[in-house]
């Protein structure tokens, strides 16, 4: 590798408890909650805040995003695109988007991405394409396409976390599309929060409501995330039901637990039936690897913080601290000298617009994102 050359580092996908986190070492509980006091105040946003390197996982935030869509055991997108009727569409849309909830480690936080990031990784005939279109404040986008399928996801969103004194809660504004051609539907979709606690009893988990709909079917699915109690008893558990938009007649009750099995009950029959299973969809997932290191964009997530990463997997922590603060510093640098000559940056991959009330909204500037340099092996 010559001096100049990045290094291209990709860590393990997110793991759940039990499972073998490779090289990377959590970071410890008690010195996380002693700096979270420490250095911010109760309502304070918390994008800005920069966490010690050995508190960063050896990602950026935009990979933990792409890996919830790549990084499955199962192809459940195929499986939506195959069922015959759009109720056993919507139901695999609702299994799907179930997959998309990932385990966070307590304490841990992945590097804040640059403007202009990017993430480019391809998983059997799934190719997904990521952007970071703004940095203050930070807005991502995602394009995904199977032509294989004929399926399509666009999402554009804005991750936004706030200390709540005890806790800290991250939410992602925003929303996400799944476009089935085949059968011109658009499924329309939010996120869930996540919960950082950090007394009673420190844990993370999601909760919140999540809303799916298609328009084209006249079906809609509501999903409620539920965390543990205070004193950190299990939580992760998931309710809610599939209903038509007009009649709001119930048709399945989804009950389950997003790190287990999730199931549907038939309202007209009472039959149940299990939709999702954490063990066969989520467990022991493998990490991409380079194929082709040419042709890895300089933009890169997995090269813009290889140096960062190999320090923190090697536990080599004031590499990975200088490694950190040299992007950090090169980004201070390429924004001045932008503004010095009145340039605008514009995102490369996504036509991107901005409303006061709407939100950010963009739109993939290739209709096909073609296959990449980086893939999750079979």
């Amino acid at each position: 590798m010559s001096k100049d050359e990045k290094k291209i580092v990709l860590a393990k996908p997110s793991l759940f408890e039990g499972e073998s986190q490779g090289d990377y070492k959590a970071p410890n509980i008690v010195e996380c909650i002693l700096s979270l006091f420490r250095n911010i105040r109760p309502g304070a946003d918390l994008i800005r805040f920069q966490l010690p390197t050995t508190f960063n996982i050896p990602k950026s935030q935009l990979q933990c995003f792409g890996e919830s869509v790549y990084c499955t055991n199962k192809d459940l997108l195929s499986i939506c695109n195959n069922c015959e009727s759009p109720l056993e569409r919507l139901t695999g849309v609702v299994a799907w988007c179930i997959s998309t909830t990932r385990p966070i480690i307590f304490g841990s936080s992945p590097y804040n991405p640059i403007l202009g990031e990017t993430h480019h990784v391809s998983t059997g005939s799934l190719n997904v394409l990521l952007e970071q279109i703004s940095h203050h404040p930070p807005v991502f986008a995602l394009h995904a396409t199977n032509e294989k399928e004929n399926i399509e996801l666009i999402w554009c969103q804005q991750p936004v976390a706030k200390f709540c004194g005890t806790s800290v809660e991250a939410q992602t504004h925003g929303k996400r599309q799944l476009k089935l051609h085949k059968y011109k539907e658009t499924y329309e979709m939010n996120s869930p929060k996540l919960l950082v606690r950090i007394l009673p009893v420190p844990g993370t988990e999601w909760v919140g409501n999540v809303k799916i709909k298609c328009h084209e079917s006249g079906l809609e699915a509501e999903l409620c995330f539920r965390g543990g109690s205070l004193l950190g008893r299990r939580g992760r558990a998931i309710k809610g039901k599939i209903y038509e938009s007009l009649s709001i007649q119930t048709l399945y009750e989804i009950d389950g637990h997003w790190d287990r099995t999730v199931s549907v009950k038939d309202m007209q029959n009472g039959e149940r039936k299990v939709i999702f299973d954490a063990k066969e969809v989520l467990y022991g997932l493998k990490t991409p690897v380079v194929m082709d290191s040419q042709a890895v964009w300089a933009t890169e997530s997995a090269a813009v913080w290889g140096d960062v990463s190999q320090g923190i997997l090697n536990q080599e922590w004031e590499k990975a601290r200088v490694a950190k603060k040299g992007v950090e510093e090169e980004q201070r640098r390429v924004l001045r000298e932008r503004e010095s000559v009145g340039e605008t940056w514009v995102p490369k991959h996504f036509n991107v617009t901005k409303s006061g009330e709407r939100g950010w909204d963009c739109s993939p500037i290739q209709e096909i994102v073609p296959p990449a340099p980086i893939v999750v092996p079979p």
